[in-house]
């Protein structure tokens, strides 16, 4: 196995005011293709913000993050979007669906910046849809799910472009525990069977359990 994802000697810091509150501090890491790595901490530890900047939501104030061979710090922001669109699928706590779009339409929409005619975007949202156990809801909108199955439809959508990594911020942190353990249960099975390298940022010790490996994060520091 290769190390998709390089991070070198990373810190990230906000300003208030003419305050620097620094969040992450030289971090250094690698994450090998194909692996499932449970990013732990208490909150506030920077668990998200290494996400993020993983993911080119935010960028670095020092330090490399490279992703599949791109270094993602040096990408200007509309090179930046590009790549975030056609290599990182997102899972949030809040499942972040579109109320007046279909499961179909919330799943299709990644799809529509692509240049993929309407019959081929309707293949890979139908078989999406069928990977995540929701073919016979693609015609529901999310008010008529539940939370487990509203989050498997945001799964969907992450994984429809076929990214090269799926992250997840919290993702059952809104469920409750049956709920849960199906959409754990379901990132493993994208990762095992479909080979998807994942990066899971949680503070629930049951939530990792299904990880290849854990890293804790302590105030900004690699523990």
């Amino acid at each position: 196995m290769s190390a998709i994802i390089q991070v070198k000697n990373l810190s990230k810091s906000y300003w208030r005011n003419s305050l620097e509150i620094p969040v992450l501090h030289d971090i250094t890491l690698d994450v090998q293709e194909g692996e499932f790595l449970a990013l732990m901490g208490p909150s506030g530890s920077g668990k998200t913000t290494l996400l993020n900047l993983i993911a080119g939501i935010d960028r670095p104030t020092n330090g490399e993050v490279t992703v599949a061979g791109t270094d993602i710090a040096k990408l200007g922001e509309s090179a930046l979007a590009k790549w975030r669109s056609s290599n990182v699928g997102f899972v949030f706590q809040f499942y972040n669906l579109i109320p007046v779009l279909t499961a179909f339409e919330n799943v299709e929409l990644p799809l529509l910046l692509t240049k993929l005619s309407k019959s081929e975007r309707r293949k890979h949202v139908e078989a999406t849809l069928n990977i995540v156990g929701l073919g016979d809801r693609m015609a529901h909108y999310p008010k008529q799910l539940s939370g487990g199955q509203e989050q498997r439809v945001a799964i969907a959508r992450a994984i429809v472009t076929d990214p090269v990594i799926l992250v997840a911020d919290e993702p059952t942190g809104d469920l409750d525990r049956k709920s849960a353990e199906e959409i754990l249960t379901l990132i493993d099975r994208l990762n095992k069977e479909f080979k998807k390298t994942v990066i899971v940022v949680t503070h629930d010790p049951h939530a990792a359990e299904k990880a290849s490996r854990k890293l804790h994060l302590d105030k900004g520091d690699l523990v």
